[in-house]
């Protein structure tokens, strides 16, 4: 009896310390979000005012690129990839001087007109105040961990307006395949703690009430249900282009053998070019264009507007342009589904809706946290549809990921050999021929047929 009484006490302590805790950084992040956010605001509404604003895109970089070196080298990249560098590698230790820098560093790239989001940004400003309180606290490294997952909570709630989704995203960004469920009260209490003092402060956030069939059954009426299913496998490949392109951007850059400055104005340079030869659409957060693939029936965009985001946001974010990659991929999500409506002659925005949700899981490796936010931006009526394209994204990706540092938690198929517990980045993946499987009786086959081949 006397064990159980001291079990239930610590446990109600600990839950009691982790309420106030989630509650404190929850509106440090709130308030800190609202300045960025209305600083990002001003700054675009300014620069967007003059027709060719883009022109200063090198001068942007340089800028961007310079802060970031002298005064804070942590805040390099597209935010959220850091934090979860610093989670697994530093317990979660952040600079203080990342916060200012990256916020300035962000509203100067996308107000100059470079192709970024503004989830990183925010993701580092809750990671380097908490981590900066948890040295002012004296936490352990496992409190400061736990602190600064509460504090990407926060951040990514407030920034998009998704309090449950923000929270989920915080614990479950870290791992493919898994989340940390001894961080799931703080981290939800301080993602809607983040969004209302956001939202106390000013802030809007969109919401769309998609008119669905609540009835699961309607997934069978006009051939919706195989529709679904296509677009999951769709949307998976697109998230698997836009990794696969950012790495590639991320390694010309790397031989590219300049001072970081010179290549600045180089990936200035080419924005710019890539500008006149496309659209000045797919420059800064392009959060028009996603409102109108949301909204406007029969809206329509040039085919390879997916494509085109993918490519100024790869070379905005490898040539030092400063900000996050959530909002391309909401981007990159929504016109990916209006193609994809025109292609099966579905619902536009249905599946512009299905596709913004399902590029983040496939992505992020984040379903449960993409499926959340369908919900929690397009209504609870979306959820059977967002829910199957979000769960086929995810695997389509495999073990590939816009976040290099996540670390491997589980495989994805049992018929693939690659080792858990080590980042996506250094993973090696190989195929495992079971003989008790359809994958391993197709390889078999497969195998065969080249043998015969090769004896003719």
């Amino acid at each position: 009896m006397k064990r159980i009484i001291n079990e239930e006490l610590i446990l109600f302590t600990s839950v009691v310390k982790w309420i106030i805790l989630a509650i404190f950084i929850g509106i440090l992040v709130g308030l800190s979000t609202t300045l960025f956010l209305k600083t990002l605001d001003w700054a675009t509404k300014t620069t967007s005012g003059y027709r060719y604003y883009y022109l200063l895109l090198p001068l942007a970089f340089f800028l961007s690129t310079v802060m970031v070196r002298y005064f804070a080298p942590d805040a390099e990249g597209h935010g959220t990839e850091k934090v979860i560098e610093a989670i697994h590698k530093h317990s979660g230790k952040i600079r203080f001087s990342v916060v200012p820098v990256k916020i300035l560093a962000t509203v100067i790239t996308i107000a100059g007109g470079g192709s970024a989001g503004k989830e990183g940004p925010s993701a580092q400003i809750g990671a380097g105040l908490s981590s900066f309180f948890s040295d002012l606290f004296r936490f352990d490294d496992v409190d400061r961990k736990k602190f600064v997952i509460c504090g990407i909570s926060a951040g990514f709630a407030s920034v998009f307006g998704t309090p449950v989704a923000g929270a989920i995203f915080g614990i479950e960004v870290l791992l493919i395949g898994g989340m940390l469920y001894n961080v799931l009260l703080p981290s939800i209490i301080a993602g809607i703690t983040g969004y209302y003092v956001a939202s106390l402060s000013g802030i809007r956030y969109f919401r769309y009430q998609m008119v669905l069939p609540s009835d699961i059954l309607a997934l069978f009426d006009n051939n919706l249900l195989p529709k679904v299913f296509v677009a999951g496998l769709f949307f998976g490949i697109c998230a698997l282009l836009f990794i696969e392109t950012m790495e590639f951007f991320k390694k010309v850059s790397g031989k590219i053998h300049l001072d970081k400055s010179i290549k600045a104005l180089i990936g200035g340079i080419s924005l710019i070019l890539l500008t006149f030869l496309f659209s000045p659409a797919y420059l800064g957060l392009g959060a028009e264009t996603i409102h109108s693939a949301l909204s406007t029936q029969g809206v329509k965009f040039a085919w390879y507007a997916f494509l085109a985001k993918i490519l100024f946001t790869s070379v905005t974010l490898s040539f030092g342009g400063s900000g996050g990659v959530v909002t391309p991929i909401f981007f990159i999500g929504a016109t990916s589904g209006v193609l994809f409506s025109h292609l099966s002659g579905a619902d536009p925005n249905l599946f512009a809706a299905i596709g913004l949700v399902a590029l983040l899981s496939g992505a992020a490796n984040t379903p449960i946290a993409a499926i959340i936010m369908a919900v929690e931006l397009f209504g609870l009526n979306i959820l059977v549809y967002a829910s199957i394209a979000c769960v086929i994204s995810f695997f389509i990706t495999g073990h590939r990921s816009i976040y290099p540092s996540q670390i491997l938690n589980m495989k994805k198929s049992t018929s693939i050999m690659v080792e858990s517990g080590k980042e996506a980045e250094h993973l090696r993946v190989s195929l495992q021929k079971r003989e008790k499987s359809l994958i391993g009786l197709c390889c078999r086959i497969l195998d065969k047929i080249r043998h015969d081949e090769k004896k003719e």
